[in-house]
């Protein structure tokens, strides 16, 4: 932020750098005056937005490309009242994967300078986009596709078009990067290298491991190579350094629960390439500062971003909006760590971030010269974050805003890019036959997710009474279960446990599902939270001569998958088959 004593002598206004109220004006460094981007009527605006979406609090920073920056704040950043700040800390969630995404292109500049610290394999001459991923990773990258394990290179992978899918809740808090690398093997995929368009976590994880195996540990290659030049000072990776610093945002569901920081020191690691980022709006626009220099430090002139890495990774190398959504958008296109598209006009390249408790979007415009990030601490707000991210740029290019205030675009863009699978309808008015939910009691398992036990309301043993006793806390406040469940313990990264809603026959409502039997924070009431359209999908049991031979989970991807195109029998179709053990 221009400095206050510089405010001050131009007599302009006295108030503290970071301080919620807007300021008058903000002047840049050569003595041109602009008025502020955020005005008070924009402010305010943004404010009753906010109340409407029970949004705690937000954190705005702006940035000119001449170095001028502006922030603002509304709302809390603790449940005792305490005040959203400036350099309050968030989880950057997936807008973390930029710097993984420029992390792999410095390192391919450092071999092709030679400044690398350890060789390369024998047989590969060179590392870049174009490097094969089983080059890179010989003896340990194998997909089930074998021409994606043939001929998959670092660009599709980070482009998201490496055909396998999510697959999220397969790996668990005690998984290191490598254990998600060598575990691919066994997770189905969902289409054919490069022939769609489909978001995976997973890949951005394996790239974090290649830097780590090629240079040192990937945290600490992001904290020398970007966060030390760029002065990041509170920006890590540590959930432990960020409570510690007393700068950390509490976090909220969706639907009003405080919960706790979702990652822990154990699980940073494999969390850190795909979304492992702590920071906060006063760190965040000295990265978009050097986003909007093309890669340079605008006040050093120092190149953080290698040229060549920078235009890689903004070019959009695979369409994943192949008509604009909406009036004022452009086609969008996806390039690694960024999505750009057009608004009314005007480049820009954005991605947003959402983990539970979180909601982030980063935005910059390369030919207008304005980056924007915005931090929320409520998850499933990243429609708001899309609102507000052209608000900004409608009071920055001086636009009037000529959409209907009854309508969202942020909202109709998910609506639009929603494509999620929905649960199969309740059968209304058809009498079944009883179900016997201890017939699908019992131990699955696949090797790529793991095993579990699956227990049914009569179940006795120790595991599945504490199963049991957890759910049973949860369901005593809204009066239990509507319809015959099976549960299951489902330690993962972002669930907990499982739930198995019964809809007809031997099909299943399976849900990933967090629980907090004993609540959390003030709140001692338990309760449990899913994210809105991801983690459910069908369970559909597949019975022989009487004998339950396992079940095949769908709907998880979202969309329809070459399996399902292909056709064949329930087991062959699943995104994952479970084959019963015991």
């Amino acid at each position: 932020m221009i400095a206050a004593a510089l405010l001050v002598g131009l007599g302009l206004v006295g108030v503290k750098a970071g301080n919620q109220h807007p300021l008058t004006i903000v002047t840049d460094f050569t003595g041109l005056f602009h008025k502020e981007i955020v005005a008070p009527e924009l402010y305010s605006a943004i404010n009753d937005i906010l109340k409407a979406q029970n949004v705690s609090g937000l954190s705005l920073g702006l940035v000119l490309s001449s170095g001028e920056t502006e922030f603002k704040t509304w709302g809390i950043k603790m449940d005792d009242g305490v005040a959203m700040t400036s350099d309050t800390l968030f989880n950057l969630a997936s807008c973390s994967k930029a710097f993984t995404a420029v992390s792999i292109g410095m390192l391919m500049d450092d071999f092709a300078s030679g400044r690398n610290t350890t060789p390369l394999p024998p047989g590969l001459k060179e590392f870049d986009w174009n490097t094969k991923v089983k080059d890179i990773l010989p003896g340990e990258w194998e997909v089930m596709d074998s021409w994606a394990s043939e001929k998959a290179n670092i660009r599709d992978i980070l482009s998201h078009v490496s055909g396998l899918p999510r697959h999220d809740y397969s790996y668990g808090p005690s998984d290191s990067p490598e254990d998600v690398v060598l575990r691919m093997k066994h997770l189905r995929p969902a289409f054919e290298l490069r022939e769609h368009w489909h978001y995976n976590n997973q890949m951005y994880m394996t790239a974090a491991y290649i830097v780590s195996k090629y240079a040192v540990p990937y945290m600490d290659f992001v904290k020398e190579r970007i966060f030390k030049p760029l002065n990041m000072t509170s920006t890590t990776f540590s959930p432990k350094e960020a409570i510690a610093s007393g700068k950390l945002t509490h976090t909220w569901t969706h639907k009003g629960r405080r919960i706790p920081f979702w990652f822990s020191e154990d699980t940073i690691e494999l969390s850190s390439g795909a979304g492992g980022i702590t920071s906060s709006a006063e760190d965040m626009v000295k990265w978009l500062a050097v986003l909007l220099n093309q890669g340079v430090h605008p006040k050093t002139n120092e190149t953080i971003i290698p040229r060549s890495a920078f235009e890689e990774v903004t070019t959009a190398h695979v369409i994943t909006d192949g008509k604009g959504p909406l009036a004022d958008l452009s086609i969008a296109g996806y390039g690694m760590g960024w999505w750009r598209q057009s608004y009314r006009g005007h480049e820009f390249l954005q991605h947003g971030g959402a983990i539970p408790g979180f909601s982030t979007r980063t935005v910059f415009m390369p030919s207008d010269g304005l980056g924007m990030v915005f931090l929320v601490n409520v998850d499933e707000k990243a429609s708001v974050n899309t609102d507000l991210s052209f608000k900004v740029m409608d009071s920055f290019l001086n636009i009037s805003d000529t959409g209907s205030p009854t309508e969202s675009p942020g909202a109709r863009l998910q609506v639009h890019t929603n494509n999620r699978v929905t649960p199969p309808p309740q059968r209304e008015g058809i009498v079944e036959e009883p179900i016997h939910l201890a017939n699908y009691s019992g131990t699955y398992s696949n090797p790529g997710y793991g095993a579990f036990t699956l227990c049914d309301p009569s179940s006795t043993s120790h595991y599945c009474s504490e199963v049991l006793e957890d759910f049973a806390a949860v369901d005593s406040v809204t009066n239990g279960p509507s319809r015959p469940e099976l549960y299951a313990y489902w330690p993962r990264i972002w669930s907990t446990h499982l739930r198995f809603i019964h809809h007809q026959g031997n099909e299943f409502e399976l849900v990933f599902t967090a629980l907090f039997p004993k609540g959390y924070g003030p709140d001692s009431t338990p309760f449990e939270t899913t994210e809105t359209g991801e983690g459910q999908g069908q369970a559909q049991f597949v019975i022989d001569e009487g004998k339950i031979m396992g079940f095949a989970l769908t709907g998880l991807v979202g969309e329809s998958t070459e399996r399902e195109r292909l056709g064949g029998s329930v087991q062959e179709t699943a995104e994952v088959w479970f084959e019963r053990l015991v």
